[in-house]
């Protein structure tokens, strides 16, 4: 059913002459006037390998690592989820970005409490901005579900109170 290799390559260089001097006749049957190059340069071989140094390192760092969340933890709630893993890379791995994510939520959480707090209304005893900007810096913020409800909001996770407490 394929059409004979000249043929495909009057065809083909009728819409662009100039193609007919790129690539002889032998090349156009065989790959329908694509010119792919060498198959892969040297520079980019070495970039695969330090790519692939990277990760042995990384894979080495994270044996040596202690996660915040103890791979116990981890390993009861993945199997808990149905995920069976022999490795315990891919624990701590899972542990490391279950840290970072958790890390993320209370980092926005305290953003938003900040923003809340500075734009609330003074209490109107004339207090100067040096004392203001010193006693924000010294400030101890409390996690509250006021501020934990859009940060999550932002992830996707939708957190509602209970009835009885609302």
């Amino acid at each position: 059913l394929r059409p004979k290799p000249d043929k495909q390559a009057t065809c083909f260089h009728k819409y662009n002459p100039s193609l007919k001097q790129s690539f002889p006749q032998s090349k156009m049957g065989d790959n329908f006037g694509i010119h792919r190059g060498p198959a892969k340069k040297t520079a980019d071989m070495v970039e695969d390998r330090t790519q692939g140094q990277i990760l042995s390192d990384f894979m080495m760092q994270l044996e040596d690592y202690t996660p915040t969340i103890p791979d116990a933890v981890t390993s009861y709630y993945l199997n808990s989820a149905g995920f069976e893993g022999a490795d315990p890379r891919i624990v701590r791995l899972i542990s490391i970005a279950a840290q970072k994510f958790v890390s993320d939520v209370a980092n926005d959480a305290l953003q938003h409490c900040k923003t809340r707090t500075n734009s609330a209304p003074s209490s109107g005893h004339g207090s100067s901005k040096n004392q203001n900007q010193k006693s924000s810096k010294d400030r101890k913020y409390t996690l509250t579900m006021e501020d934990l409800q859009p940060a999550l909001n932002d992830y996707g996770i939708t957190v509602r109170k209970a009835h009885y407490f609302v």
